[in-house]
């Protein structure tokens, strides 16, 4: 077998971002060898860059990618950004994908986001959700391009899956949060922003926190260390157990946690998390984004997997890593 940790040569693309971190935690916990973990930052490697990719992939030679690379944020960011969420991530994914072909990489792991399904997909969406109806406006552009992500995936296995022994995979994280995440005020996600909103409050002794929207929509939390557990698990499975649980152009695989809270249940929790004492209220004049968002992750766990981390351990272990790195 070429997959023992002493004889897999792993590229993480996107590893200094919050998921492609944890993954290389989580594959330094399974016994790779750091030498043997391929990694560059952006400034080393301009993924949209196609010449630079396939240079990188011919010198590198990688077994496996996983595809962690991704330009991310949340509902302001995908409104201001719109051209730039789509460009980038087109361009990076399909960059990637082709280079890992042409250099014979056989195992490649594409991760994805709840935002591919239907703004009214049915409650909680299940992988067959996917191209069944509109998408929530605000990320459509993001959602667009992880559309593509998986279709590439599966596109290539179809060509190229006989005659190659290609075997590409997508998972498709809910909501993630934890230690590297992005806490910048205006271009973070919810659970960031709220941590970093919640210790500004405290630290000014802010009477109340405005929050945007009703409150009233539902969100699904997932620590990110349990998507990285989740991801080298779904790598790793035969592809027989993972051709036996997807179909060739439906091969994508839920993560999620199984459960979902509303966003003021969310930030009481943040709240009293951080140890904020004010009062909560809610700027309803602002956009709620889909009204909610719970996966089903009953494909992953008929494969062996469920999540691990509790939402309120999760939050103490986020609020921990923002106050090493506030910034």
């Amino acid at each position: 077998m070429n997959n023992t940790p002493a004889t897999v040569k792993i590229y993480v693309a996107g590893h200094r971002g919050m998921v492609g971190s944890a993954i290389v935690r989580q594959l330094l916990a399974a016994g790779h060898a750091p030498q043997n973990i391929v990694t560059r930052t952006h400034a080393e490697l301009d993924l949209t860059d196609q010449a630079a990719v396939r240079a990188f992939f011919a010198a590198e030679k990688p077994t496996q990618v996983y595809l962690a690379a991704a330009k991310v944020g949340g509902i302001h960011a995908n409104n201001t950004y719109p051209a730039d969420f789509i460009y980038q991530n087109l361009m990076m994914q399909a960059n990637v994908i082709e280079a890992a072909f042409q250099n014979g990489v056989q195992k490649l792991l594409f991760l994805g986001s709840s935002c591919i399904y239907p703004r009214q997909a049915p409650q909680p969406m299940a992988e067959n959700a996917l191209l069944t109806g509109p998408l929530e406006p605000t990320n459509e552009p993001y959602a667009i391009a992880k559309i593509a992500g998986i279709k590439l995936c599966e596109s290539y296995n179809r060509q190229y899956g006989a005659s190659h022994g290609v075997d590409y995979r997508s998972v498709m994280p809910t909501n993630l949060y934890g230690p590297g995440d992005n806490y910048h005020p205006e271009n973070s996600h919810v659970i960031p922003a709220l941590i970093r909103r919640f210790h500004e409050a405290k630290a000014s002794q802010a009477p109340q926190v405005t929050i945007w929207g009703t409150g009233t929509p539902r969100r699904e939390f997932l620590y990110v260390d349990d998507m990285a557990a989740a991801s080298v698990h779904v790598m790793n499975l035969p592809k027989a157990t993972y051709d036996q649980h997807t179909s060739p152009m439906q091969s994508h695989i839920n993560v999620g946690c199984g459960q979902d809270i509303t966003i003021a249940e969310l930030a009481h929790a943040v709240g009293h998390t951080v140890g904020y004492q004010g009062e909560i209220g809610f700027d309803t004049s602002k956009p709620d984004g889909a009204p909610r968002k719970l996966m089903d992750s009953s494909r992953l766990q008929s494969l062996g997997w469920q999540a691990q981390v509790a939402l309120e351990d999760g939050l103490a272990q986020a609020y921990h890593d923002f106050l090493k790195n506030p910034a």
